[in-house]
């Protein structure tokens, strides 16, 4: 990893006329401070955050602030960026002590094909993108590198199956998931369909049973009623044969 020396110069003037001064003859202001320290107003090259940015560490890389030919070893804090054409303009430094941990944020990277998507057909659902951290800033990753080659279709990866060595802290809740394979939202969708379908059509047949034997029933009454009505209608035959 290369070793960055950032030029810095004090400015004891503030304000948004003196910083357009500045922006005009290409520097940026910013901000140098630490813990138990002032704050002290400086102005930088943004050339130069810029290419710590694109460094392979980003924003948690420790370099050398120099200034006046005094050098502070810091991380870039904070920065802020033009809306439409992403040029800096400005910049906080925070001074660190390298015998003392600090906290920060890496992003996360995903090595390797999981099991999942290669034969199950599965996809990768990456949830949690960057993880805060605890450690001397020697130490500071430049990301945290997880490989999920071995995650089937269904399981989780999550913060407690990280391991980090005992440097680094990882800060966030064990349960926390980084990552899992999961069907596709259409797949999904579809089964979510079908079962949703099936116990409609099995309930569908079920009243079709019913009316047919009520129907049946009442035809079967019918024709008892019936029966019963010519069994009553004989003895009047029969007693007008006796009158003749």
């Amino acid at each position: 990893m290369p070793e960055f020396v950032v030029p810095a110069e004090s400015r004891s003037e503030t304000g948004k006329n003196v910083n357009r001064r500045l922006r005009s003859r290409g520097m940026i202001p910013g901000v140098v401070y630490g813990t138990g320290k002032p704050a002290v107003p400086v102005a930088v090259s943004p050339r130069e955050i810029g290419a710590i940015l694109k460094s392979a560490s980003g924003e948690n890389t420790l370099f050398d602030l120099d200034l006046g030919g005094s050098r502070r070893k810091v991380i870039l804090k904070e920065f802020q960026r033009e809306p439409l054409r992403g040029q800096l303009l400005h910049a906080d430094f925070y001074e660190v002590a390298l015998d003392k941990v600090l906290q920060v944020k890496v992003h996360v990277e995903l090595e390797g094909v999981p099991v999942g998507v290669k034969l199950q057909g599965g996809i990768v659902d990456f949830v949690t993108r960057e993880l805060e951290i605890e450690c001397l800033p020697a130490d500071i990753p430049a990301k945290i590198a997880v490989d999920i080659a071995h995650l089937e279709l269904g399981k989780h990866l999550r913060v407690s199956d990280l391991t980090l060595g005992d440097k680094v802290k990882v800060l966030d809740e064990p349960d926390l998931v980084i990552a899992h394979v999961v069907l596709p939202r259409a797949e999904v969708a579809a089964e979510a369909a079908a079962t949703e379908a099936a116990p409609a059509e099995a309930g569908g047949a079920e009243p079709e049973v019913i009316k047919k034997g009520k129907a049946e029933k009442g035809e079967g009454e019918a024709d008892e009623k019936g029966g019963k009505a010519e069994k009553a209608g004989k003895p009047e035959k029969a007693e007008k044969k006796d009158k003749k």
